[in-house]
């Protein structure tokens, strides 16, 4: 395997210890921690036995035993944090959603691909092995032509007004927080959808409380999608093809189980998840880990087949377009505007206008 991939670990939230616990429990390097807070940094890596902390990120980029840099700051800040490290050649792993717009998705993109450096969204779920067997059955033909995916993620969270999913000015809402997953399953499953109708209800403070998509594709295929941050949903999904479907079970977007059945009923397999060790999001960063590897043999892509970088950018555009249609948008950004929903069935993104 060579030398071994040193991750550095970019602000010190419920997100970055979930990560830094599978790193390190499925045998991955993790050098240091920053966050904009040095005693948070410090008390940070005591936990978890990291050699290094810093407060702030500008640091962190800058230490050279960083190889790659898993950003875990709020939505807002994933463009701004994604190209201080790249710019300071680190590779990166950016939670999803990628960005906050399509404009700072492509952004970042260029950056990466001028740098050569491995820039990829930590959309955790197109790595599972649950996903992975299903894309298999799929090509094998075993339901037929995929012609509708349905799909929920809906949780009861918070109603704090100052937590960050209630949150104009730290990206918050249904749309980008839950949403994201099936919209990114959608195009996992059909690629760019020709036409899309959203509808939407708000919170109090103005962020998408739930949201109701539907994407339309080329000869009649569909996706409908469901998100909401106020209600405990079924969390299941479900492809139904032109012999068969696969139920995947609760919650779908996570290590779980599945059922390929045909037209008539009849079971075609039954997918458990065994073995897994942690919460199962250390198959994205091997994957990083193997992109990074082939970068440094002077090969390879910047981003994984799985979930190209460019397809990301355009999951970005088609966020864009749903929040033009439902009428969201944050504190410093243009509002989406019509160009978003045209820019989003094309494949172009549309201009664009507190973590510890």
């Amino acid at each position: 395997m060579g030398e071994p991939i040193r991750w550095g670990v970019l602000a010190a939230g419920g997100i970055a210890r979930a990560m830094t616990k599978d790193l390190i429990a499925t045998g991955s390097t993790v050098v240091a921690v920053g966050s904009r807070s040095a005693a948070r940094a410090a008390a940070f890596a005591a936990e978890y036995g990291i050699p290094s902390s810093y407060g702030s990120y500008r640091e962190l980029v800058a230490d050279p035993a960083v190889d790659v840099v898993y950003i875990a700051t709020p939505h807002p800040q994933h463009a701004g944090n994604a190209l201080l490290a790249l710019e300071a050649g680190k590779h990166v792993l950016v939670e999803k959603p990628f960005t906050l717009t399509g404009a700072e998705a492509r952004r970042v993109a260029a950056a990466a691909e001028r740098l050569g450096l491995v820039a990829q969204e930590a959309m955790w779920t197109r790595f599972l092995p649950h996903m992975i067997r299903i894309r298999q059955l799929i090509a094998a033909g075993a339901i037929g032509e995929p012609r509708a995916l349905l799909a929920d993620h809906s949780q009861s969270l918070t109603a704090d007004p100052a937590h960050r999913i209630n949150a104009p000015e730290l990206g918050g809402g249904a749309l980008l927080d839950l949403g994201v997953y099936p919209v990114s399953f959608a195009f996992d499953l059909f690629g760019q959808p020709e036409r899309m109708s959203a509808i939407s209800a708000p919170t109090a403070t103005g962020v998408d409380r739930q949201t109701s998509v539907i994407l339309r594709y080329a000869g009649g295929r569909q996706a409908v999608l469901h998100t909401a941050l106020d209600l405990r949903g079924p969390n299941t999904a479900a492809i139904l093809g032109m012999e068969g479907r696969i139920d995947i079970d609760a919650t779908w977007y996570a290590p779980t189980s599945f059922t390929a059945t045909s037209r008539t009923g009849e079971v075609i397999e039954r997918y458990e998840t065994t073995g897994l060790v942690g919460r199962g999001m250390h198959y994205q960063a091997a994957e990083v880990e193997r992109l990074i590897r082939a970068r440094r043999s002077g090969a390879g892509e910047t981003s994984s087949p799985l979930l190209p970088l460019e397809e990301s950018v355009r999951i970005m555009a088609t966020l864009d377009a749903i929040r033009s249609q439902i009428g969201l948008s944050y504190p410093g950004e243009d509002a989406p505007g019509e160009d978003a929903s045209r820019a989003a069935v094309s494949g172009e993104t549309a201009p664009g206008g507190a973590a510890s």
